[in-house]
């Protein structure tokens, strides 16, 4: 948990020598200092799912009116524009030149790799079918988060997070007939990259707020999508419908600027394992929005299927939960001793 989340002001609670404390209040203390950023956390986390369930069938929708290159440069370009008034707005200072190397690695997965990936998927795939790299996703970034920040989940965390995203991929295979197509490259490209920025984001936003984490890699990456579009532009037919461009908004202001800023945030309070279980619900809830949007069919299995990865989610939360409660917890004849919180 970051200091400013707690009640002291440093990453440390300290009791004074001497003083008397009762053991049963000084546990229950500490378990709320952990609850409830947990609490916040999960479901920052969980609106960034929804935010981000949205992508697929506002790129659709956005293919209508642009070309897959042009529809990606210009959401990179609007969402950071939007980043970049937010941040003199507040005279956000410049990341320290030790961050910069992670910024990259947001920009180049998140902003760049992911988008112009699952664009060109979704030139031959159904939004339905597409959503089976965001099935992969949680587990993959799982796997990469305790790699990169050192967190150790439970054998119980990962029963759970292999069985949810087992029921995800056959639910979302059979629901696109089975059948691979010629964006399957592309789909699991953007799932590597992807899970690539959403660990490393999530580490800087330990350090930094989670909003200038995805604003100042929005702004690493202004030049090339100046460029991109000036080039995509003239070269792709552009037919401007109510679709396509609100489309393109939601992909540059929802899922790109906010969506990602909910996210890192979420990420930064309940760690990237747990947050990364949370999007288990996000391909039924990309099958929810074709259904709704796009008029695509879903069988009577997603309530079944529904219903699993909400259990499987629940477990992973829980899991999560009793580890933090125990890391936290004070050791026998530890009172009176400083110890760390963490979350």
């Amino acid at each position: 948990m970051r200091a400013q989340d707690s009640a002291t002001t440093s990453g440390t609670i300290a009791v004074p020598l001497g003083t008397e404390t009762s053991p049963t209040l000084g546990t229950g203390a500490t378990q709320h200092t952990v609850k409830a950023p947990a609490r916040r956390g999960a479901a920052l986390a969980a609106l960034g799912v929804v935010a981000f369930s949205l992508t697929f069938p506002s790129t659709a929708w956005g293919l209508e009116s642009f070309g897959p290159w042009s529809l990606v440069a210009l959401r990179s370009t609007l969402a950071a524009v939007i980043a970049g008034g937010f941040l003199l707005a507040v005279r956000a200072p410049v990341p320290e030149r030790r961050h910069w190397a992670g910024l990259a690695v947001v920009a180049g997965g998140v902003v760049v790799g992911f988008p112009l990936l699952t664009t060109l998927a979704l030139q031959t795939s159904t939004t339905s079918h597409a959503a089976v790299v965001v099935g992969l996703l949680p587990l993959t970034t799982a796997v990469l988060g305790s790699l990169r920040t050192g967190e150790r989940p439970s054998r119980a965390f990962w029963v759970a997070a292999l069985a949810g995203a087992a029921v995800v991929i056959g639910f979302t295979v059979q629901q696109s007939g089975g059948a691979l197509t010629s964006g399957d490259l592309y789909l699991f490209g953007a799932l590597l990259v992807c899970a690539a920025g959403y660990t490393e984001g999530g580490r800087l936003a330990r350090v930094m707020p989670g909003w200038q984490v995805i604003g100042w890699a929005l702004i690493l990456c202004l030049p090339l999508a100046v460029a991109g579009s000036a080039v995509a532009l003239p070269l792709e037919p552009v037919r401007l419908t109510a679709h396509g461009v609100l489309g393109l908004a939601w992909v540059a202001a929802g899922s790109t600027f906010f969506g990602l800023y909910v996210w890192y945030r979420g990420m930064a309070e309940i760690g990237v394992p747990r947050a990364s279980q949370l999007q288990l619900a996000q391909p039924l809830l990309t099958l929810a929005w074709s259904v709704l949007l796009l008029g695509e069919k879903v069988s009577a299995a997603a309530p079944l299927a529904a219903v699993a990865v909400l259990v499987c989610i629940a477990a992973t939360q829980r899991t999560g939960r009793n580890k933090a409660a125990r890391n936290t917890s004070p050791a026998p004849g530890a009172a009176g001793e400083a110890g760390p919180v963490r979350s």
